[in-house]
């Protein structure tokens, strides 16, 4: 249940491999794997451009496949197969939820309760994570960003992957079942459920897969308050949308950076599909604007106050401003330097989330009724 995806990150939230933040080691990686130095990868145009198999792309280097192998110890194993960065975002945004949602009811927000509500919806975000793995371990194993994944890299074997994320699940969703109620429950599942058998598969064969894996990804805070409060509300619905939709722009310049990678894996996404770009802007445009008013929601239900409603609109202002840049790779004239505008987003919508929610949460006293 990791956040497209926030740590990955961010993220975003049932772990999305879109969800980790992009190191600039990781990006030198992309960017020299089977690519001419100084153009950095790029993708044929025309009908082949939508071939997926998983030739259609170099095969990783043999210092690749040695690096991946190469053991860090099970406790670093461990840590990758949970993808606890990501992991950590969902309980934030949990947190987040859980706090608005107490301040709703004029509850204290600080209390066991909520330990056990961040303990249960991370490890079912965990267990989520890992059962992403075990499916992708042979697609990960293609891209270079992935392939020194555990599952991936042979490090732990099919069967103790299953056993850990099945383990996790449940013990988590036995905790919110024991400790807050049914509906935070029932709802841990059905993320579960839609990012590990709906979202997971269906990368490989449709561009669908980011609008559905986007709903998983946005339950973090909707899981949050549903522990507090324990029922599904207006409020909690638009804490829902404001993760559903910052995830596109933030998404779109992940894509965008890794459009050779996911092409390698045989991965559906935009900048793969349709390597001109020009689908993967007026997306992340779409979505950006739509952000500003999603953003005011809060406010409009009297989750936060004015306050709020005056930093929600200018960084949304913001943020659209940087997706606006990152039209420009369209103009770029080639890929290594289309590369910053996507980078400039992708940290620009790391930044915006967590801010937007540290204010929310700041000004919540004001708009509580």
């Amino acid at each position: 249940m990791p956040c497209a995806s926030l740590a990955h990150a961010a993220t975003p939230i049932f772990s999305r491999e879109h969800a980790v933040p992009l190191s600039t080691h990781a990006t030198s990686r992309i960017a020299t794997a089977g690519a001419p130095a100084g153009d950095g990868p790029t993708l044929a145009h025309g009908p082949e451009a939508g071939s997926l198999t998983p030739d259609a792309s170099p095969a990783l280097s043999s210092e690749h496949r040695a690096r991946a192998k190469a053991a860090p110890g099970l406790l670093s194993d461990y840590m990758a197969l949970f993808k606890v960065r990501v992991t950590a975002m969902v309980m934030i945004t949990a947190w987040a939820g859980f706090y608005l949602g107490s301040v709703r009811s004029a509850i204290p927000s600080f209390h066991i309760g909520l330990l056990e509500t961040l303990v249960g919806i991370g490890l079912i975000s965990a267990g989520a994570a890992a059962l992403n793995e075990v499916l992708e371990r042979k697609s990960d194993a293609r891209m270079v960003r992935t392939a020194g994944r555990p599952l991936a890299a042979g490090r732990i074997s099919l069967p103790h992957g299953l056993l850990a994320a099945f383990t996790t699940v449940a013990v988590g969703s036995l905790l919110l079942l024991r400790f807050t109620n049914s509906v935070t429950c029932a709802l841990g599942l059905l993320t579960v459920f839609t990012y590990v058998a709906v979202y997971t598969p269906l990368k490989f064969r449709s561009t669908l897969a980011t609008f559905i894996g986007a709903f998983p990804g946005a339950m973090g805070p909707l899981l949050g308050w549903t522990a507090a409060r324990g029922r599904i509300e207006w409020p909690a619905v638009a804490l829902f949308a404001i993760l559903f939709v910052w995830q596109f722009p933030h998404f779109m310049a992940i894509a965008w950076l890794y459009r050779e990678d996911y092409g390698r894996a045989g991965i559906r996404m935009l900048p793969v599909v349709q390597p001109d770009g020009w689908s993967t802007v007026v997306e992340a445009l779409v979505y950006a604007v739509i952000m500003i008013p999603v953003s005011l929601l809060p406010w409009y239900f009297h989750i936060s106050g004015g306050i709020y409603a005056v930093a929600a609109l200018v960084l949304g202002i913001g943020y659209l401003a940087y997706t606006i840049r990152f039209a420009k790779i369209l103009k770029a004239p080639s890929f290594a330097a289309s590369r910053p505008y996507a980078r400039a987003l992708l940290k620009a919508s790391v930044l915006y989330l967590p801010v937007l929610l540290i204010i929310m949460m700041l000004d919540a006293t004001a708009g509580r009724r």
